[in-house]
């Protein structure tokens, strides 16, 4: 593990303790106060703390799945501010009337489901700390999007991608196919150590997936021959990458779209993965298998990162008698 890790996982377990220590009448009267000012800053904090100390990812939660929480726990406090809400003893009706205000707003049904997410890590803190017994968005109905993920964020395609590696330089070559070769996750691609690269035995190590879960993905011919450029190019040790963040990520990828004449093909991380997993769908027809490449606990996860082709069943048809 790297010092910048270590520092970063050190540094919110430190704020975990730092209110976990505290003695229950303290934390409690902490929790109430804040909830009682609609401070979001504290809110954020005993949020936090609860979600390292209490979730099975702990301290490893990703830096995207924090901004998530943290942007819902900001909305949830703002609307608890403008409509009079007790935080601590909210009515019956209100958290559904949140959700009808943010579905008012337009937003996506998968943003919904995050801000609800969030409002709920929210409340889990509050009773962590003693605060209050109130779980309200318990049986709050969350809305389902009836478009299929990957008909709205399809998986990129093939001339994007290498029209994108022709012009990049060995980190961003190195970055893109992790995601599009290795499947894997930005948090995980970024995260990568040289000591998790076998070039011999053409197999990575994800050390420290979704759920701090670990697996081995194997390294393509073409994945092999950029990490090799990238390693003539450094020290070989340490952090494959120097981009660490994800903004940072997307930035960079970003302009280099920009500079092939596709920035409007470019959708993020995302779509990088579920081409490596349509990928290899095509090839090993088993969902399991690609699942288990991606680090999908759940096979349904998978179907929804996979694009079929339209015609996936037509010569299996064909000679139906």
């Amino acid at each position: 593990m790297s010092e910048t890790l270590e520092r970063y996982l050190g540094d919110r377990l430190a704020h975990a303790r730092a209110l976990a220590g505290l003695s229950d009448e303290a934390l409690r009267v902490k929790a109430v106060t804040a909830a009682r000012d609609k401070d979001a800053a504290l809110l954020w904090e005993l949020t936090l703390a609860s979600l390292i100390s209490e979730t099975s990812a702990g301290v490893r939660l990703s830096p995207h799945t924090l901004r998530a929480y943290k942007k819902g726990s900001e909305v949830l406090v703002e609307h608890a501010t403008n409509n009079a809400w007790n935080l601590l003893h909210p009515g019956q009706r209100q958290p559904g009337l949140y959700v009808a205000s943010l579905m008012s707003l337009g937003l996506k049904p998968a943003t919904v489901q995050a801000r609800i997410a969030a409002a709920s890590a929210l409340y889990r803190a509050l009773r962590w700390a003693g605060a209050t017994d109130s779980d309200p968005f318990t049986d709050v109905k969350r809305p389902r999007d009836a478009t299929r993920g990957v008909v709205k964020n399809p998986p990129y395609r093939a001339d994007f991608v290498q029209a994108m590696l022709a012009e990049a330089d060995a980190q961003e070559q190195v970055l893109l196919l992790l995601l599009t070769h290795a499947g894997l996750r930005i948090a995980e691609a970024l995260a990568v150590d040289w000591s998790h690269v076998d070039l011999h035995r053409k197999r990575l190590l994800v050390a420290h997936g979704k759920g701090d879960k670990a697996r081995v993905v194997p390294l393509s011919a073409r994945l092999r021959e950029a990490l090799g450029n990238l390693q003539a190019e450094t020290t070989g040790t340490g952090r494959l990458l120097t981009l660490q963040a994800y903004s940072s990520a997307y930035e960079r990828l970003q302009k280099l779209a920009l500079k092939c004449g596709r920035e409007h093909d470019f959708r993020g991380f995302h779509a990088g993965r579920k081409y490596a997993g349509t990928k290899l769908y095509a090839v090993v027809k088993d969902f399991t298998r690609v699942a288990s490449f991606l680090g999908h606990e759940q096979v349904d996860t998978t179907r929804r990162y996979v694009e079929l082709p339209e015609d996936d069943l037509e010569s299996v048809v064909e000679d139906f008698q």
